[in-house]
């Protein structure tokens, strides 16, 4: 898909792509890799949407599996979401209002194609050195520091992943569990709501991670943390990519192992 001037929109990579974009606020590394396991389109998405000097959209999508559609709807909400985005302008009070109408105008959209598609969708604001997430769905974003301290870590809508948070299941175990997929909310469904998360501000070296399933069902967290915590950016997402793949294609004992599309984005300011 060509990039419009105004924005960047990738989606439907059926070759392992992985670049990066350099903002005037910071740096952005991503990759989209469709799943070993499958001929079909890659139904995941990723939009880098660049607002001004300060300020930029990035999110992911992912088609929903076993929806007719999946891969459109993922495209589509992007595509509507960019659209908005670029619509602003100059207006500096407008950016999230836009986020919001653009999330409402995909599920009109999406709800209109009748088909029954669906899509997850994951995408924080950076404004300077301020970062609101938003969600919906089981892609999940991650704010984590230098350390490897988790400043920001968002919830999936999924009682698999309630129970993690109400503490009745331990994270290591949840990524093994029967009904890990089953989500309660996703663009098309008629009760879709989005979770606007709390703005955070972020420090000297923070990264900021937005990924698709196919990057958290085969690894765990602590795996992911320390890839992306420190280092440079690009060699971070290419590590990632790198054993997530390595345990789709190679199933190990006790390991996590789902092949699946594997799309994420990767954010840090520049120094």
């Amino acid at each position: 898909m060509s990039p419009k001037a105004s924005h960047l929109v990738l989606s439907r990579s059926n070759t392992p792509e992985t670049a990066g974009v350099s903002l005037s606020h910071g740096i952005v590394e991503y990759a989209t890799i469709r799943s070993p396991a499958k001929g079909t389109d890659n139904e995941d998405a990723l939009a880098v949407l660049p607002v001004d000097r300060r300020r930029s959209v990035l999110a992911v999508a992912d088609g929903v599996g076993g929806r007719t559609g999946g891969a459109d709807a993922a495209e589509q909400t992007l595509e509507v979401l960019g659209e908005a985005v670029a619509e602003i302008g100059d207006d500096e009070s407008a950016l999230r209002t836009a986020i919001l109408n653009g999330i409402e105008a995909a599920q009109a959209q999406v709800l209109g194609m009748g088909t029954g598609a669906a899509t997850t969708l994951a995408m924080v604001e950076i404004d300077g050195n301020l970062v609101r997430p938003y969600h919906i769905g089981d892609s999940e974003i991650l704010v984590v520091g230098q350390r490897g301290k988790i400043h920001f870590q968002s919830i999936s809508h999924s009682m698999v992943a309630y129970a993690v948070e109400a503490g009745m299941l331990c994270p290591d175990e949840a990524v093994h569990h029967k009904d890990r997929h089953i989500i309660s909310n996703a663009i098309g469904l008629p009760e879709m709501r989005i979770e606007i998360g709390p703005t955070i501000r972020l420090q000297a070296h923070d990264t900021v991670l937005i990924a698709t399933d196919g990057l958290f069902d085969n690894l765990y967290m602590s795996e992911i943390i320390e890839r992306i915590r420190r280092g440079p950016l690009d060699r971070a997402v290419g590590a990632l990519v790198e054993l997530a793949l390595s345990r789709m294609m190679e199933p190990a004992a006790e390991m996590p192992s789902k092949p699946d599309d594997l799309t994420l984005v990767a954010f840090r300011q520049k120094g």
